[in-house]
């Protein structure tokens, strides 16, 4: 088939650019200087930095034109360069979900990389690289009319954004929020304000003058807590003790939880020597850590779903060795092919082999 004159000097032009723009792809200047265009690599830019009188900082960032949106709830894995590296941390989105933009709200903590970078090293005009939204501790399309909202520290992220995002769907909820104190709480002027609704009951309970929140203090609480679906985010031990209290109650169908980490039952004493083959780094490895969080201090380039329980990346081939699954504490070996395994919810079982 004879090709058109115009259609001849278009290929042309593309093999010049090529020439040009050896050994860049000319993808890699459009990038330069259109990096939220279509096509592109997901990214965001951040556009605002609010730093909260918790310490904590809400970013906003304005994804590029292939963000396909979020549900109030999800997470979104961020990718932030830190003195050279990338690094991969999941976030709540705690913005409603109807807009362009999206907000994490991000509280540093000690040895945090990330989170310390963003703490008070990120700028406004800063670009992140980004995954689509997922996870699944979201409200269902027909919104329960009676809801119960559970969370401690930081697990208000994810619920914020639902209260945010349902506001004109909720009817009867309860709200219980624990934080060290009153002033600690992260959001608690806007909970407080949404307290005021007649449609929202706001419990808050602050550890530097009450005690710790139990469960078994429900009854009391919210007497008619058995008929709520529930949300319920928090430290582990919290959700531990939430899946216990609602199984006794033989309702474990209405308790949706979030986990920012796995349950761990690997022993630290049996781990080995791990070898990283792509990258060609070796390390000694605890048996109660992650192999996720081993490459990545390694600085190996591990790819990775999320760091909230909820993982559907972070995925790698054993080829040799034993790790152990460190949920269910099952040991998982190879034969004779490479076993696919979740980094980010195994660990060394002795020497291994990982093909990143």
């Amino acid at each position: 088939m004879r090709r058109s004159p115009s259609s001849l000097l278009v290929g042309g032009l593309r093999r010049v650019a090529r020439a040009l723009a050896s050994p860049r792809d000319p993808g890699d200047y459009l990038d330069m200087f259109s990096p939220l265009r279509p096509g592109a690599a997901l990214r965001g830019r951040i556009t605002s930095i609010v730093r909260e009188p918790t310490g904590a900082v809400t970013v906003t960032i304005r994804p590029g034109k292939d963000w396909a949106g979020h549900r109030p709830g999800q997470y979104v894995r961020v990718g932030i360069q830190v003195d050279g590296v990338r690094q991969w941390r999941a976030y709540s989105i705690t913005s409603p979900g109807a807009e362009r933009t999206l907000t994490i709200t991000v509280k540093p903590v000690e040895g945090g990389v990330v989170s310390n970078h963003l703490g008070t090293r990120a700028r406004v005009g800063e670009l992140v690289s980004l995954e689509q939204a997922a996870g699944e501790f979201v409200l269902p399309d027909a919104v329960p009319p009676k809801l119960l909202f559970v969370a401690a520290g930081s697990g208000i992220t994810p619920i914020m954004g639902m209260l945010r995002g349902h506001a004109d769907a909720l009817t009867d909820v309860v709200m219980i929020h624990s934080s060290a104190s009153e002033r600690a709480a992260l959001f608690g002027p806007e909970l407080r304000v949404l307290g005021e609704d007649p449609r929202v009951r706001l419990i808050e309970r602050h550890t530097d003058t009450q005690e710790r929140l139990g469960f078994d203090e429900l009854d009391e609480l919210v007497p008619d807590w058995t008929d709520r679906q529930a949300w319920v985010c928090g430290p582990a031990a919290m959700l531990d003790e939430a899946e216990e209290h609602w199984a006794e109650a033989g309702i474990e169908d209405r308790l949706h939880i979030e986990r920012f980490r796995p349950v761990i039952l690997g022993d630290p004493e049996d781990g080995g020597e791990v070898t990283f083959r792509v990258s060609g780094r070796t390390v000694d490895a605890p048996g109660d850590r992650p192999l996720l969080d081993v490459g990545e201090e390694s600085h190996v380039l591990m790819p990775s779903g999320c760091r909230m329980g909820i993982c559907f990346g972070c995925v790698g081939s054993l080829a040799e060795g034993t790790v152990r699954h460190l949920r269910t504490g099952e040991l998982i070996e190879t034969t004779e092919d490479p076993v696919q395994i979740q980094t980010c919810i195994t660990a060394a079982a002795g020497r291994c082999v990982i093909d990143l």
